[in-house]
């Protein structure tokens, strides 16, 4: 090689560096912004409630990985409470680190049983069931039952659907028509005898907690929603929406999650 080539090509890699270096700091599509996340537990665990699938979760999944959280949604059987708890822990081992995990409805049941490793660093409730250790979704409702317009249609089989004219007012009052009917069509039934089976441990006496209750939930009372939070002992915050109030008001719901999160990672240093 002689001198001149091989200054030549000494020169063309400075200014290759020199370019590279000058294009990361003008161009901000190529130089990533500081996670708002950046000191939070990373990982956030998505569980659903029953007559339903993880894709209720889009908005707030959106929300979230906006922030900078690897988001994972668990897709319950519904098919028992143990079922349900094995499909949720399937998720939480494949996270690198803690997990915030989260439980709709009779999803709270579910992370109140699957919660209590040390894979889980809180816990937070939406518009959830909160059970304690040897009591039951059906315990609960049995203390306040679910408004009179929240109707369940049990099938010969053992499972049951949300009775079609009632499902909007009863469940998703403050989406869509479009939406409500999409839900309404596609719902996942539940096991009925799920709702009986009891919490074996109870994850929220050990781990922090947070609720958000919906203030016009018609499938189960905001009565209950904040008797449990209190019991609970949850950071609580009060969201004016439905039952599915984490599809209809995503951002108020991932702001409840995120700062669980950031609190959950304060707390563990």
């Amino acid at each position: 090689m002689t001198r001149t080539f091989k200054s030549a090509i000494i020169a063309a890699a400075a200014a290759t560096a020199v370019f590279g270096a000058a294009q990361a700091q003008t161009n901000p599509a190529q130089t990533p912004a500081p996670s708002k996340a950046a000191s939070a537990v990373r990982n956030i665990v998505l569980v659903h409630g029953a007559f339903a699938d993880g894709s209720g979760w889009r908005g707030v999944y959106d929300e979230l990985t906006r922030r900078g959280y690897r988001v994972s949604i668990v897709q319950n059987p519904l098919t028992s409470l143990a079922d349900d708890v094995a499909a949720t822990r399937r998720v939480l081992a494949r996270q690198e680190g803690p997990s915030i995990l989260v439980g709709h409805s009779y999803g709270g049941t579910v992370i109140t049983e699957a919660g209590s490793g040390a894979d889980v660093a809180g816990l937070v409730y939406v518009a959830a069931l909160a059970p304690d250790a040897g009591e039951s979704t059906g315990d609960q409702f049995a203390k306040i039952p679910a408004p009179s317009g929240f109707v369940i249609e049990p099938q010969k089989d053992g499972f049951g659907f949300v009775n079609g004219p009632k499902f909007k007012s009863g469940f998703a009052a403050d989406v869509s028509d479009a939406d409500a009917a999409f839900m309404r069509d596609s719902q996942v039934p539940i096991n009925m005898a799920a709702f009986g089976d009891k919490v074996s441990k109870a994850a929220w006496r050990a781990k922090p907690s947070w609720f958000v209750v919906a203030t016009r939930d018609g499938a189960i009372e905001p009565a209950l929603l904040r008797q449990t939070a209190k019991r609970i002992g949850a950071t609580t915050r009060e969201v004016e929406g439905s039952h599915v109030v984490f599809m209809s008001k995503p951002k108020a719901v991932a702001d409840v999650i995120d700062e669980a999160a950031r609190h959950a990672a304060h707390a563990a240093r």
